[in-house]
């Protein structure tokens, strides 16, 4: 059961989600229970491993608002962003640790699966996040230079 306070023009919002099987969410807002049903099932990750891609050339116009803007890595470093929407688990690693390709540098929790994040590279890794923090998909989570 995980719980978000969410802000949605500008009113509160408590949810919870309890649990989701198969496209059918069970979620309460504000003590007032719902049945989310998705278009199609959920699929549940098991172990993901993030890799820095090259930016494609940039769209005309605004970036999507309910997407975060990726932070630029630092120089000649790469941005371990989130792959999806959940909350930081545990961070297996602190910050100036050094980190080899593959090593799994945090744990985030996504519809009630555990995703290990690994380094895309070897480098010094720089912590974005703290543990409990929910995070959306695209949110930088570290740094490795």
């Amino acid at each position: 059961m995980k719980e978000y306070k969410i802000k949605i023009n500008g009113n509160n919002y408590n949810v919870t989600i309890d649990e989701v099987e198969d496209n059918v969410a069970k979620v309460e807002v504000n003590g007032t229970p719902y049945n989310v049903e998705f278009e199609k099932p959920i699929s549940k990750p098991k172990t993901i491993s993030v890799v820095n891609k090259p930016a494609a050339a940039p769209a005309a116009g605004p970036a999507p608002a309910n997407k975060p803007a990726a932070a630029p890595a630092a120089a000649g470093g790469s941005t371990v962003n989130s792959p999806l929407p959940g909350v930081v688990l545990e961070i297996k690693v602190k910050d100036g640790d050094k980190v080899t390709k593959g090593q799994v540098i945090m744990v985030l929790e996504a519809m009630k699966m555990e995703n290990a994040i690994e380094a895309p590279c070897e480098g010094t890794v720089t912590i974005k996040v703290q543990k409990g923090d929910s995070v959306l998909e695209g949110a930088p989570l570290a740094i490795i230079a």
